[in-house]
């Protein structure tokens, strides 16, 4: 059997989750200020380079400055090849229903505005933000995919 292009297809391996989420930023250290005021996530790791977040689930947001990580970084375990980005990017976090009037409330106490809301066919209602790096952030309840 071959995919579209005639690349043959395995049997794939199935993939759990996704683990990680990189954005890139200008300034670590204020853009670590703005996700620990409006989230509070425990970190991971923190340093001049990279804050790394435990977002709930398994998983971890990654904060890396921007441009820092153009070259291999060479560990006692193995090699993380180079990797960046640019211009912002969207990124989506879960949360329950019954707590969208605190998120409202916490994030205007913030002095963060919503930029928009988005009430889904299957019901879930999302509110969306950005970052100090015009990172579009999406606050999602269950409803906005078959999945979720």
């Amino acid at each position: 059997m071959t995919d579209d292009c005639g690349k043959p297809i395995s049997q794939r391996p199935k993939v759990r989750q996704i683990l990680e989420t990189a954005i890139y930023v200008q300034d670590v250290g204020c853009a670590a200020q703005f996700y620990d005021r409006v989230f509070g996530f425990p970190d991971l790791v923190r340093n001049e380079r990279v804050v790394a977040y435990d977002a709930g689930n398994a998983t971890v947001l990654l904060l890396f400055k921007r441009g820092a990580t153009l070259v291999d970084l060479a560990l006692p375990g193995g090699t993380i090849p180079y990797h960046d980005g640019t211009g912002p990017a969207h990124f989506c976090f879960a949360f329950d229903p019954d707590s969208l009037p605190d998120w409202e409330e916490h994030l205007k106490a913030q002095g963060i505005m919503i930029e928009a809301r988005m009430r889904w066919e299957l019901g879930g209602t999302s509110i969306y933000f950005r970052d100090p790096d015009d990172h579009l952030i999406e606050l999602g309840t269950p409803g906005i995919w078959r999945t979720f």
